[in-house]
């Protein structure tokens, strides 16, 4: 009996929700504390930005070593037990975190968040995107899984920063150190909460995948081997490490914003929460554009971008005269890699790498890709320890700015090789 139009799309619907909702909140906790509250986590945890830097290297790690067998595992069982499992496991991580643990106890959490919200999450996440996407709309369904993911983070960061306005009273630079922790633990909670919910409505939403859908990925190493001879996906890994750079980047703006444009500390987490809200308009934005001119044109468009605003940033210091300038590169900079975010993954479509290998082309490109999780951290924290002020922060959008311009010529051979016609997902390495 045929499934009625109106069940069907109210199943994808639910699919794609419960994708975007846990894709983000799988996230919450490791990325989004530091991320929008930096100067209070800084402040309450005793650490430096180097001390976080350092920390995260240990999820970085811990990923890196996750990401392939994750997307081989993807190949073998349904997405829905996955990232159920993932999901509840990287809340329970939130429960210790309101412990405030020391650097060891810390370093240690994100290790463990490194496992839990890649080797079983990662590659089932993306295996189900691209099959909800189908042949002809993998720049939407990945658009909207990024730009969707986008509005879940503005929105409970925007909630998270009434909470911390709210704990930390109505002057932030009054507060003493105890009403700084509880205001924070206050934020831990609700993303500790909002995970585990998460996890419920994956459990609820995901369909099983189908017993023909999984058998294709039992034979592993014929799968790996094909993967690793595809010239393709590691140009795709190095688009995703530039783009991934970049995305890292934007972890320091509640920073800058702190530090250069003499923001508090809530209003900095403010900015970056609302900023946030571009993510939505950008992925999907781009995804939609990229499935008519072809995404690795607009990846390639996308780094132009981005290169073009942090050379500016670079060159400019925030004084009154060039403050509007150093806003707009800023949002310009958040579109440019929020679009990113919405396209790399649709190359695999574009670039005709089989479905039947996708858990694998996944788990390579980002064992490669989010390499960035472990240097990106460190080298950033040591900048801004040694060259306080704006200094520091010219320093890393340098870093920045090249780093796009890689991405930017890598994308390009991508974009000319599929005008050619050139099969590149079977061409070796």
């Amino acid at each position: 009996m045929s499934i009625p139009p109106t069940s069907e799309f109210r199943s994808r619907f639910l699919a794609m929700f419960a994708l975007i909702f846990g894709g983000e909140m799988i996230f919450s906790l490791p990325y989004h504390l530091p991320r929008y509250y930096r100067p209070t986590v800084l402040e309450v945890f005793g650490l430096s930005n180097a001390d976080l830097g350092d920390a995260f290297v240990f999820y970085g790690v811990a990923a890196m070593i996750c990401y392939f067998p994750g997307g081989i595992l993807a190949d073998h069982f349904s997405a829905r037990k996955l990232m159920t499992i993932s999901l509840v496991a990287t809340a329970a991580g939130g429960v210790y975190l309101m412990t405030f643990p020391g650097f060891a106890g810390l370093s240690a959490l994100y290790a463990f968040w490194g496992v839990a919200s890649v080797f079983l999450f990662w590659g089932a996440l993306i295996r189900a995107t691209r099959s909800w996407g189908g042949e002809v709309s993998q720049g939407r369904g990945f658009g909207l899984l990024d730009g969707g993911r986008g509005l879940v983070a503005a929105g409970f960061a925007s909630f998270g920063v009434m909470l911390l306005r709210t704990g930390l009273g109505y002057d932030p630079a009054l507060a003493d150190a105890a009403t700084r922790t509880a205001a924070l633990q206050t934020v831990i909670l609700q993303y500790t909460l909002v995970t585990l919910a998460a996890g419920i409505i994956a459990w609820l939403c995901i369909p099983d995948s189908s017993p023909a859908e999984l058998e294709h990925g039992r034979n592993s190493w014929p799968a790996i081997r094909a993967v690793i001879r595809m010239r393709v996906v590691w140009l795709i890994a190095v688009i995703v490490t530039c783009a991934y750079v970049g995305y890292k980047g934007i972890d320091y703006y509640s920073g800058y914003a702190y530090d250069v444009l003499g923001m508090n500390e809530a209003d900095a987490a403010g900015f970056t929460a609302t900023a946030s809200y571009i993510r939505l308009v950008a992925a999907l934005g781009g995804g939609l554009l990229g499935d008519r001119i072809g995404i690795a044109r607009m990846v390639w468009i996308s780094f132009g971008a981005l290169a073009v605003c942090w050379g500016i940033l670079d060159l400019l210091d925030a004084s009154p005269a060039v403050l509007a300038i150093v806003y707009a590169n800023l949002v310009i900079t958040y579109f440019g890699v929020y679009a990113l975010r919405g396209l790399y993954f649709a190359l695999l479509e574009q670039t005709r790498v089989p479905h039947t290998v996708t858990g694998a082309a996944v788990g390579l490109i980002s064992l490669i890709g989010y390499t960035p999780d472990i240097f990106v951290g460190p080298i950033a924290g040591r900048l801004l320890d040694n060259y306080p002020g704006v200094t520091g922060y010219q320093y890393f959008y340098l870093l920045l700015g090249v780093v796009s311009v890689v991405g930017l010529v890598t994308a390009a051979t991508i974009s000319r090789g599929a005008s050619r016609g050139v099969p590149a997902a079977v061409t070796p390495s």
